[in-house]
């Protein structure tokens, strides 16, 4: 079983083949993304385990990757920008209820 990056909904995948424009059905994210790989580690060089990978800049937007594979155990959150993330947060508290 495998799990898109962005909703987390179940992917029914066969023989863990996913091809580069498959999006999910439920929120219709891309799933031949970086998130949704088997290879794919904050902390490595080019954020891959794979030594051999180009480096792929948007990481949660289908790619050209030979060595993906679709992530069993379900994918990784994406990255946050912390500066967003605070500022929405900061934005959230003074809105008025009503």
């Amino acid at each position: 079983m495998a799990n898109c990056f962005q909703c987390g909904g179940e992917v029914v995948v066969i023989e863990r083949r996913v091809g580069r424009l498959d999006a999910c059905g439920r929120c219709g994210a891309d799933l031949h993304c970086c998130l949704n790989c088997e290879f794919y580690e904050r902390s490595r060089h080019n954020e891959c385990r794979e030594p051999i990978s180009d480096r792929v800049k948007d990481k949660e937007r289908a790619n050209f990757c030979d060595l993906f594979k679709i992530r069993e155990k379900g994918a990784v959150a994406p990255v946050v920008d912390k500066a967003t993330e605070a500022k929405r947060k900061l934005e959230g508290m003074f809105k008025r209820k009503g």
